[in-house]
C-alpha cells in the first residue's frame, strides 16, 4: 500500500468518510462528528502523535495484537535493532500493524 492509500485506511477505520484528493492539501475527508467539511486527513505513516489517536479506537484485545504485530515485526527484518523496545517502533510500522490489527491491510500487487 502507498502512504496516501495507509492514511485513507487508517481514517476510514477512525470513521472518517467523503475522501478525495486535493490538488493543493492531499487527501481530504469528513472526520467522524465534524461539521461536514472535509479537512486534511493526518499523515499516519509519519505522525506518531496521530498514530496514538489512531491506536485509542481499538479494543484492549486489539492493542494487545497490534503489540504482539510490531513485536514480531521489531525481532525480524530492518527493524531488528528496536528489540524488544516495540513501543518505539516509527509511524510507518505502527501504521501497518494497525491496519492489519483491523484487517484493512492490503498487500501490493504484483
Amino acid at each position: 500500500m502507498t502512504n496516501e492509500q495507509i492514511n485513507e485506511a487508517i481514517a476510514a477505520a477512525c470513521g472518517w468518510t467523503d475522501f478525495v484528493v486535493h490538488p493543493e492539501f492531499g487527501l481530504m475527508g469528513t472526520p467522524p462528528d465534524w461539521h461536514g467539511l472535509r479537512t486534511a486527513v493526518d499523515y499516519y505513516t509519519v505522525d506518531l502523535n496521530a498514530m496514538n489517536e489512531a491506536e485509542a479506537i481499538l479494543t484492549a484485545e486489539q492493542r494487545n495484537h497490534m503489540r504482539w504485530l510490531l513485536q514480531m515485526a521489531c525481532d525480524s527484518g530492518k527493524y531488528a535493532d528496536l528489540s524488544p523496545a516495540y513501543w518505539r517502533a516509527p509511524a510507518i510500522m505502527r501504521a501497518e500493524a494497525f491496519l492489519q490489527t483491523v484487517a484493512k491491510w492490503k498487500e501490493v500487487q504484483k
